[in-house]
């Protein structure tokens, strides 16, 4: 009996100390506060992300753009010049070019005289 006795005791002892223990941190809990100012790097960091949003946007559109095939006189008759610009072209080209040979050989045949 006396162990009986001993065991209600304890239990009551018990339910006693777990009784105050929760009743002490319903106290000390701190109350709950009203709503948190906002954080000023808040914005900040929103702005950066939608910079960055709209950077890797413009980026996957270069992208595709990139990679689309370039047009070429062949696909594109407009873009192809007319034969007689190429044919004066050619000619301006080549007259450039000899005048450009016979001032090397004028040049080259002068150093000789000097030097002889």
């Amino acid at each position: 009996m006396r162990r009986v006795s001993m065991l209600l005791a304890g239990a009551a002892a018990g339910a006693i100390a777990a009784t105050a223990l929760v009743r002490r941190r319903s106290r000390s809990a701190p109350a709950p506060a009203a709503e948190p100012s906002p954080d000023p790097r808040a914005e900040e960091l929103r702005r950066k992300l939608a910079e960055a949003r709209d950077a890797a946007a413009e980026e996957d559109a270069f992208e595709r753009a990139s990679s689309a095939p370039e047009r070429t006189p062949a696909d594109d008759p407009a873009l192809t010049p007319p034969a007689d610009e190429f044919e004066a072209m050619r000619r301006r080209v080549h007259e450039e070019a000899r005048a450009a040979a016979e001032e090397m050989r004028r040049g080259a045949d002068g150093e000789d005289e000097s030097e002889g």
